[in-house]
């Protein structure tokens, strides 16, 4: 298998938007399927030559379907991706928060859904496909997508202050604050802020911190793998907040639907290659 993975840093106009973007092909793997695991950022996928094959959505109701380009929302399930031993796109994180400046619309509107851009940005979505497969390298490639992007992008009103800190809150601490300390800190009764902040993002405060976690875990133990180190699952459960190996292993089975090292071994040419979250439903 040979792959690479280019890192791009958004431009300024992009910023609270974009947290992350990166080019990434991959040829000569087994045909498959990859997993496209939860993360606290919405998933913007642009293909550079075959379509986004999704067998399954993390909304089990979303029927299959082909993407050239495809933005996803926060979920708590697997996108499983078909493909025939090659990809190659680009993928961007976008913030919860700041998905409203795109979208004209919160993220809690696409929550659990894989959607084509098209019918996200109408002509824009269509241009970005256009411009990024006609470019000839990855610096073009990023140069496309940061102009059309940051002429997209709106002044829009933003989300209640409240919900903004719970959520940076969530983030900030790996997900171990628990609901009640969140409500407390931001000054809501529980209730209240779980049915904001669940509008305003896709996911509940409990649904995040478990979603925070487990990504923190995934990019831990991926980096560790792709640098030649063995995994420890039981100092992995420790440092990233779970109780124990046991809930660590529960909730990386109802996120990826396998156990972590089953998913390391179905997934580690990406992880080897230090693109595991590439592509997904929101991820990947």
């Amino acid at each position: 298998m040979t792959g690479e993975s280019v890192a791009h840093r958004p431009p300024p106009a992009l910023g609270g938007l974009v947290t992350r973007a990166v080019g990434y092909r991959h040829e000569g793997m087994p045909p498959g399927v990859h997993r496209g695991l939860p993360s606290p950022a919405l998933t913007l996928v642009v293909t550079l030559d075959e379509a986004l094959d999704v067998a399954a959505h993390p909304d089990p109701a979303q029927a299959p379907g082909r993407y050239d380009a495809l933005l996803g929302g926060l979920h708590t399930a697997p996108a499983l991706i078909r493909h025939p031993g090659r990809q190659a796109g680009l993928q961007l994180d976008l913030t919860p928060l700041g998905a409203r400046r795109l979208l004209g619309m919160p993220a809690g509107a696409l929550a659990g859904l894989d959607c084509d851009l098209d019918d996200l940005l109408g002509r824009a979505g269509g241009e970005l496909v256009e411009r990024v497969r006609a470019a000839r390298d990855w610096p073009a490639r990023f140069a496309a997508v940061d102009d059309v992007l940051g002429r997209a992008v709106r002044p829009r009103p933003d989300a209640a202050p409240e919900v903004a800190e719970a959520w940076r809150l969530t983030v900030a601490g790996s997900g171990r604050l628990r609901v009640a300390e969140l409500a407390r800190r931001v000054g809501w009764s529980e209730r209240h802020l779980t049915a904001r902040f669940r509008a305003e993002t896709g996911l509940g405060p409990k649904e995040a911190a478990r979603v925070v976690r487990f990504d923190r875990a995934r990019r831990v133990l991926a980096a560790r793998v792709a640098a030649g180190g063995r995994p420890d699952l039981a100092g992995l459960a420790a440092a990233g907040g779970f109780a124990d190996q046991a809930h660590l292993t529960r909730d990386w089975r109802a996120f990826s639907g396998l156990s972590p090292l089953r998913w390391l071994a179905a997934e580690i040419g990406f992880v080897q290659d230090g693109t595991a979250a590439v592509p997904g439903g929101s991820a990947a």
